[in-house]
């Protein structure tokens, strides 16, 4: 199994590829290739496919953890490169209005309507866990959180006409188990980066976790939260940390110090053979 990492918001010195805040990473494993989300932005995502000498037509099929625009808004440029109807598969909640409110009020969801992802994919909007092969599988909705991960970001959706919280459960990862122990991977974690990882254990009856692939955001986490994450992950017995994107300084600098040379920073253009 390797692990392309096609987008982060960091691509490291020296470095040929281009960075953005966003995510994207394509996943290939025996003959399957799935990318999973699409960064903010297409142009980007191919120009590094280009350098790595990957081609957009290959994908399988298109993996999306959340309606944030950090991770769909290349979604629509990528299907027109493909040029061909391919399932995507994400939450019944993708395409809600989504926004914050402070500083000011900004929309952070899905920059496309539903209309227009159908003319050039097949969309597959579940919220059950869904086994997409012998090996790779997804977690679902996870509405049974930790309670030190049920924080806040200040997101808010419409129902029914009334301004609401949005507890973001349409925030979904994929779990891979290749023999060798699970790869957990997840997209920006709000439904709690340990929550997901006990998710993916529940679903396939396994406990050993090989690694945990991507961000976390805990970049405006309390000392506390990021204490009892790195915690959760020791007592999980979690033997692989990769992270970037939204998890933050403070964050990656606390794994750092109990994972040492077990922590990876992820960068775009990365390859991780798992």
């Amino acid at each position: 199994m390797k692990l392309y990492v096609l987008l982060d918001d960091y691509a490291g010195y020296g470095s040929r590829f281009l960075a953005q805040h966003g995510v994207s990473y394509l996943i290939d494993i025996e003959n399957i290739k799935i990318l999973f989300d699409t960064g903010q932005d297409h142009n980007p995502i191919l120009y590094n496919m280009k350098l790595l000498g990957l081609n957009p037509k290959d994908i399988t099929y298109i993996f999306i953890s959340h309606c944030h625009y950090d991770h769909t808004g290349g979604l629509l440029g990528i299907l027109k490169e493909i040029n061909k109807k391919i399932p995507v598969i994400a939450h019944p909640e993708l395409f809600k209005k989504n926004f914050i409110l402070e500083p000011s009020f900004r929309e952070i969801g899905i920059p496309f309507n539903k209309e227009e992802i159908e003319k050039y994919s097949s969309l597959y909007l579940i919220k059950d866990p869904i086994k997409l092969s012998d090996k790779i599988f997804s977690t679902g909705e996870i509405s049974n959180r930790m309670d030190f991960e049920k924080t806040s970001i200040r997101a808010y959706t419409i129902k029914d006409g009334m301004l609401i919280e949005d507890r973001l459960l349409d925030d979904i990862s994929l779990c891979i188990d290749d023999g060798d122990g699970l790869v957990v991977i997840s997209g920006c974690s709000h439904a709690g980066i340990i929550s997901i990882v006990k998710r993916c254990m529940e679903v396939s009856g396994k406990k050993d976790v090989k690694a945990v692939v991507g961000g976390f955001h805990l970049i405006k986490a309390s000392k506390e939260r990021i204490q009892k994450t790195v915690e959760w992950f020791k007592k999980l017995h979690v033997r692989e940390i990769y992270t970037g994107h939204c998890t933050g300084l403070d964050a990656e600098a606390a794994l750092k110090n109990e994972y040492k040379d077990r922590f990876h920073k992820l960068r775009s253009g990365m390859i991780i053979d798992l």
